[in-house]
């Protein structure tokens, strides 16, 4: 009986995990590259305890979300700051702790000092290691390789200039689990500094639009409603195996 009871109450604590993990998908789709993620999985796990030591059940392992870099909606914006990325493009960018990091939003701009940064405010990196400076007044354009240039709008019949190369990375190869701050790194660490080798497929972006969310709400709210029917026997289950062992309590106790 205390099997069934411990086995219950794990699948009942994984879902409570992927009702968590379903919320925040929804709570997002429709933040700009938003991707939905799996963060818990089942592996098997030794109790503790007298009597308990030979016995196994399913437990939770909850340690990081993988990202789910299924591609979202392009959505057109005209703005030549916007990236959508292609396939498992990712960009790199710096994060608060000054490791690099990846991201699939798009929707970048120019800050004060003229460094070019996500609308999360995270700098976007260069190929070379360092931010990308963009001169005051000038027009950006970007390639399909993540090269930036710009104009000088004063200037009759402007020759674009590179002032930098977007760090890009194609991550087909390469597993991701999102951070704390939203932010990507892979999940084996590969290079310092939380660089990873580019995979073999080409790492493309095309400016003027941008990703929508990969998540679907008609699937999630269905799913969600999968966990609280399943929830709700879970809990059906453990109250009966409590009445169960009350009346067997009192059974023996009558004898």
């Amino acid at each position: 009986m205390d099997r069934l009871v411990y086995t219950t109450l794990s699948a009942a604590t994984s879902q409570e995990f992927n009702r968590i993990q379903l919320t925040s998908d929804l709570a997002n789709v429709s933040t700009t590259g938003y991707k939905r993620g799996n963060s818990h999985a089942p592996v098997s796990g030794v109790l503790e305890g007298p009597g308990f030591r030979t016995r196994f059940q399913p437990l939770v392992s909850s340690g990081v979300e993988a990202v789910d870099l299924a591609p979202g909606p392009a959505l057109t914006s005209g703005n030549p700051l916007d990236l959508f990325m292609h396939d498992n493009t990712v960009l790199g960018v710096q994060a608060a702790d000054g490791n690099i990091a990846f991201t699939r939003r798009g929707d970048l701009r120019i800050n004060p000092a003229g460094l070019l940064e996500t609308s999360a405010g995270n700098l976007v990196m260069s190929a070379a290691g360092g931010p990308i400076s963009v001169p005051a007044d000038f027009q950006v354009t970007m390639t399909e390789d993540g090269g930036v240039y710009v104009t000088d709008p004063a200037v009759e019949a402007p020759v674009p200039q590179l002032v930098g190369q977007l760090m890009l990375r194609d991550a087909s190869a390469t597993g991701l689990v999102r951070r704390t701050d939203g932010l990507y790194q892979p999940a084996l660490q590969q290079l310092p500094n939380g660089d990873f080798a580019s995979g073999t497929e080409p790492a493309r972006v095309t400016s003027g639009a941008l990703e929508g969310s990969n998540v679907n709400p008609v699937e999630v709210m269905v799913n969600l409603l999968d966990l609280q029917r399943s929830f709700e026997t879970q809990m059906k289950i453990i109250k009966s195996m409590e009445e169960l062992d009350r009346d067997g309590a009192q059974m023996m106790s009558l004898r």
